[in-house]
């Protein structure tokens, strides 16, 4: 990890980059004007040069801002671009092997289960992305926890937990009342016309639910 973090702090607004929406430098540097406070590179489908080129540029834009870096599922590119962590699903390489490759990364695992999210936890994983929350056009196919299956998840496990899954700005108050630690968005911010300014609404709607409970 290239800088110190409270981690639990910067997992409050993470967004997450899709160029089916909107251009990834583009989307970031929108996202965190707008607030952001942790940015996940997912790219599915483009070369392993082209990946280290994008993330090169994010890392420089998330360093000038002191936002938290993520690259999901490819540790090799986190490792190249000097990200301060990966993001793994569960088809992704093992938990265990990521740790032994890059003890320094700071790990976060998908979890659609209290099973995964046990396993997650057991295998030291440094926070959770625990969904679908809602149905979520960007996945078609992802298995849906609903807010039943995140508030035991919470429950249970004592490492930081993230909400991820069709969340958006008429749904986030419901999502935190969970106790969830921090949301994941995609469409709700890189899909939306003015992207700062989707940010910026959802920074608030967090920052407004945080300020009356913490």
């Amino acid at each position: 990890m290239s800088q110190k973090f409270d981690l639990e702090e910067k997992l409050r607004f993470y967004v997450i980059t899709d160029r089916r929406m909107s251009n990834e430098v583009k989307s970031v540097r929108l996202a965190i004007g707008g607030g952001a406070t942790a940015i996940q590179l997912r790219i599915k489908d483009a070369s392993t040069r082209e990946m280290v080129n994008v993330g090169t540029e994010i890392r420089k834009i998330t360093r000038d801002f002191n936002v938290l870096f993520i690259v999901d599922d490819r540790v090799d590119v986190a490792l190249a671009v000097e990200a301060d962590g990966v993001h793994v699903g569960q088809d992704d390489m093992p938990l265990k092997m990521v740790k032994r490759i890059a003890p320094n990364l700071i790990v976060g695992v998908s979890a659609s289960s209290l099973r995964e999210a046990i396993e997650a936890e057991k295998g030291d994983a440094d926070y959770i992305g625990a969904g679908a929350i809602f149905p979520t056009a960007t996945k078609s196919d992802a298995k849906i926890l609903g807010l039943v299956g995140l508030k035991t998840i919470i429950s249970t496990v004592k490492i930081p937990v993230i909400a991820i899954g069709g969340l958006n700005h008429q749904n986030v108050v419901k999502v935190l009342k969970s106790g969830v630690d921090g949301i994941a968005a995609v469409s709700a911010i890189v899909g939306a016309s003015d992207i700062r300014e989707s940010a910026s609404r959802m920074r608030t709607l967090i920052d407004n639910y945080f300020r009356k409970t913490r």
